[in-house]
């Protein structure tokens, strides 16, 4: 009888689902319980590893580069403990771990910690209690350095055309033969600056009807770019702070900044040797167009010829001047760093033995992009060279009926001025004299002011950014 029931009783299905329901919850509720647990572990790691990130970005801050590693550590820790403080769930508030290393401007901060989160179901993860999590963030940033800055404007003719094609149309118009029958430069949109004139029969320079007509011209805008960057700029983040763009970036970088004041055609001129960018600044006025005796003629003593930019000249002048930089720091023996600042249209016109560039070559004359050669020499010793291009205008159908095309242009300049003056070897042979990174251009009509701002921002800023 009792192997009768013992059979029945083994084959008998019903109520299995219920039995094997009850033997499955035993490993759902682990699952369950051990997912709890880890997605609260990951949570609170989560805002330990923000916390670590805001710690080691605050020891870089701009200001914190000027403070010593001490204060820089304690700034880190404060800013972490703030978070972790506020954590629930912790087994205890994890202390970070911060280690700075300096290696001349340049911070590196590296902010650890180790930390574990109380488990709701200990029993679950073998008799485990608490969770263990960790982390690490790293950040690193160069302190802005002292910085000498060598301004070089081009003030040669091609600087004398009108800044806008507006100005460049009444220019023309202004100085077309029914209007100035006795001007040397007829239908022009250059005011070129003839000290002169009587000699082709004249009574005004080009110069002077545009002074007259009220036009504006490409050397105007740029000494306006210079008098923002030297004497006024009202946008200063930082109130208090009088002067312009130069010193306004000084004081927010806690900087010393001194700067020299150069324009160029046939050779080097000098406004204002290094000094205060304040005392710099005054001499902003002096920059002027070039002069020229009359057409074709520069000097009483060179009359074949019209010559005027010799840039890889004024550069070659300029690293003859500058000392070898220094890293910028406030260390004793330390020196600044050295910059260059070039604002040119980028095409050479000048007197040389050979010219093996030039699309226009003849009785020595030489007409061509930018030579590099001396931009290398010059960034090979450590300064950087930073250009602002002001795109050399492409004179095509030009004037008022936009029929006027500059002949000389077309046959000596437009071959390397195109497909676009952006893209040109003009362009190309700048933005590899340039330092990297540190090439801007501006189209005709375009903010000069504010370009020439911007690329000077751009060189001093300091920037911090994490690396882990």
């Amino acid at each position: 009888m009792h192997r009768v029931w013992l059979y029945r009783f083994a084959r008998d299905r019903k109520a299995n689902v219920a039995v094997i329901t009850a033997l499955t919850m035993v490993p759902i509720i682990f699952l369950l319980g051990m997912t709890l647990d880890f997605s609260q572990a990951m949570h609170k790691k989560e805002q330990l590893d923000a916390a670590a990130d805001a710690a080691a970005i605050a020891a870089v801050r701009p200001a914190m580069l000027m403070q010593s590693d001490t204060v820089a550590q304690s700034t880190a820790n404060a800013i972490f403990m703030s978070v972790a403080n506020n954590i629930p769930g912790l087994v205890a508030t994890p202390t970070p771990t911060i280690t700075i290393t300096d290696l001349g401007l340049q911070r590196t901060v590296s902010v650890s910690y180790s930390a574990a989160s109380l488990n709701n179901f200990p029993k679950v993860l073998v008799n485990t209690a608490s969770w263990p999590i960790n982390g690490t963030a790293t950040a690193q940033a160069a302190s802005a350095p002292n910085m000498n800055f060598y301004l070089l404007m081009d003030d040669s003719p091609s600087m004398g055309i009108g800044a806008t094609l507006t100005d460049i149309n009444n220019l023309i118009s202004a100085t077309a033969p029914s209007k100035q029958s006795a001007s040397s430069s007829q239908n022009c949109g250059f005011a070129c600056h003839e000290t002169n004139i009587s000699h082709d029969g004249g009574t005004k320079d080009n110069l002077t009807i545009a002074r007259n007509n009220s036009i504006t011209l490409r050397i105007d805008l740029v000494t306006s770019a210079v008098n923002q960057l030297l004497n006024t700029w009202t946008n200063c983040p930082q109130s208090g702070i009088s002067g312009g763009v130069m010193q306004c970036m000084s004081a927010l970088n806690n900087t010393t900044y001194k700067a020299a004041l150069y324009t160029f055609d046939t050779g080097l001129n000098t406004l204002a040797t290094l000094t205060s960018p304040t005392s710099a600044g005054t001499q902003v006025s002096n920059i002027a167009l070039m002069s020229i005796l009359y057409q074709n003629c520069v000097t009483s003593s060179s009359c074949n010829t019209d010559y005027g930019t010799d840039i890889a000249g004024a550069l070659s002048s300029l690293n003859s001047i500058m000392p070898n930089p220094g890293l910028g720091s406030n260390s004793t023996g330390d020196t600044p760093q050295e910059v260059v600042f070039l604002v040119t249209d980028g095409v050479e016109d000048k007197i040389v033995s050979s010219c093996p560039n030039a699309t226009f070559a003849s009785n020595s004359r030489c007409q061509q992009p930018l030579d590099t050669t001396m931009c290398t020499t010059i960034k090979n010793r450590g300064i950087k060279i930073a250009i602002l291009y002001t795109e050399y205008l492409q004179l095509i159908n030009l004037g008022p009926s936009q029929n006027i095309t500059d002949s000389w242009y077309m046959s000596w300049v437009n071959p390397y001025d195109g497909p676009t003056s952006a893209t040109g070897q003009i362009a190309q042979n700048l933005q590899a004299c340039a330092s990297p990174g540190f090439f801007s251009d501006v189209t005709t009509g375009g903010d000069i002011s504010t370009a020439l701002t911007n690329l000077f921002i751009k060189v001093a800023s300091s920037t911090a950014s994490l690396t882990q």
